[in-house]
Parts: structure tokens; C-alpha cells; sequence
């Protein structure tokens, strides 16, 4: 007998929650741009207070539409569905929440935004999510154009200080190598005195007076310049 096979769930019959209607909330928002059913469990939620938080937000420009469900769906990305849906009917910027979950969706509010300001709803009472919601929106943003230029700004600084640390050791390098030549070669160690291999050679050579160069006749000296003089030719 083969082995049953898996029975992989399709999609829900519809992407909005169960129970709630387009039609019902696009009519509850025409008025106040809030949606909030009758019978909701949480006797203590004041609708007025979210009516503030709506006003405070339009007074900001920003177009703002709440919806609070009863219950939460099956999945949590049904309440993103019904925020996207309210959206393209009403325009503008849609918070859903239920319960336990939140949907956001907004026609001029970018998306990293939008779920920074989602990230601070998860409270389960409404007035205090749409509160934060609200107050998230309103933050001043980073400034990220700003904060690129001057990235870019130390970049190019860093490039260049590296570009003329390498043109200076390229620059000095043949000149350290022409010293140690010179210096093999030798070069007078301080000006008007003869180098050193110069130096031997008139010492030794028979018409060098040693006797007035090192003050006095039988110099014990000369066998130590000979001997210099030797090692140096080997």
C-alpha cells in the first residue's frame, strides 16, 4: 500500500480575518479614519483616544488610518493583507491590530520605517500601540544622506594619506640606497676629511712624512695600518 500523501495547505479562501469585512471598514473610517467593532472584549479601550493619536498624526502630515480587530486571524500576515487592502481603497498610512498581532501598510512611508514604528506596537492595548506607532513616525529619522557623504568623505581621506605614504618611501627609497653606496664606496664621513681608503693609501705610500703625521720617528702604528690596509684589499 503506498504511503498517504501530505497535504500541503493552499491559500486561506480569503486574505482578510475571519468575520471582518472590507466594506465595513472602509464605511467605519469614512468619518473619524478609525475602525473599532462594537463588541470588542476590551471594555476599557476609549475610541476617543485613538482619535487623538489619528489627529496628532494627520496634524504631522502623516495620513493615518486605525483599525482594531476583535480577534486575531489565523495567521498574522493576514492583518498585513487587510492593512494592504484598506490602503489601496483609502490611501494613506494603515495600522491594524488585533489582540495579540499588528498589519501596517502605507502608501508614502518607506518600508524600514514602518516596521521600525510596527516594532513598537506589540503591547496589546491598542491605545498604547497606536500611541507608540504614532511617536515612532514622528521621531526625527537619521540622516543617512549625511551620514554617506562622510563616509565617503573618510574613505577618500584614507586613500589619499595611503597613496602619498607609498609616492614618499618611493621618493626616499633611491636616495638611502645612493647613500649606503656612497658610503661602500667611500664617501667622506665629514666635508674636507679624505676617506678612509684614501687615507691608508697616503699613509703608506713612501713619500707620506709619518713621522710628522703621527709626531714622532719609529711609529708602532704603521704595522697596525698595514695590517688595516691588507684585510681592506682582500
Amino acid at each position: 500500500m503506498s504511503a498517504p500523501l501530505l497535504r500541503i495547505p493552499g491559500p486561506a479562501a480569503t486574505d482578510l480575518p475571519p468575520g471582518v469585512t472590507l466594506e465595513t471598514i472602509l464605511a467605519d473610517l469614512v468619518d473619524d479614519q478609525l475602525s473599532v467593532p462594537e463588541n470588542v472584549e476590551n471594555s476599557e479601550l476609549d475610541p476617543s483616544e485613538l482619535v487623538e493619536q489619528v489627529q496628532r498624526a494627520q496634524d504631522h502630515g502623516i495620513d493615518l488610518s486605525v483599525v482594531v480587530v476583535e480577534s486575531n486571524p489565523y495567521m498574522d500576515s493576514q492583518l498585513r493583507d487587510l492593512a494592504t487592502a484598506v490602503g489601496s481603497e483609502d490611501g494613506g498610512t494603515v495600522l491594524v491590530l488585533s489582540p495579540d498581532w499588528v498589519g501596517t501598510f502605507s502608501d508614502s512611508l518607506d518600508r524600514v520605517t514602518l516596521e521600525a514604528a510596527q516594532d513598537r506596537t506589540y503591547t496589546g492595548d491598542p491605545v498604547v500601540s497606536t500611541t507608540n506607532f504614532v511617536d515612532s513616525l514622528l521621531e526625527p529619522g537619521q540622516p543617512w544622506t549625511l551620514m554617506t557623504l562622510v563616509l565617503i568623505l573618510v574613505v577618500a581621506a584614507v586613500g589619499g594619506l595611503t597613496y602619498l605614504a607609498k609616492r614618499r618611501r618611493a621618493d626616499t627609497a633611491p636616495a638611502a640606497g645612493s647613500v649606503d653606496a656612497a658610503g661602500s664606496t667611500g664617501t667622506q664621513l665629514t666635508p674636507g676629511a679624505p676617506a678612509l681608503p684614501d687615507l691608508v693609501t697616503r699613509i703608506l705610500s713612501p713619500s707620506f712624512d709619518q713621522r710628522r703625521f703621527f709626531g714622532f720617528g719609529d711609529n708602532p702604528v704603521t704595522p697596525v695600518v698595514r695590517g688595516v690596509a691588507t684585510f681592506s684589499c682582500e
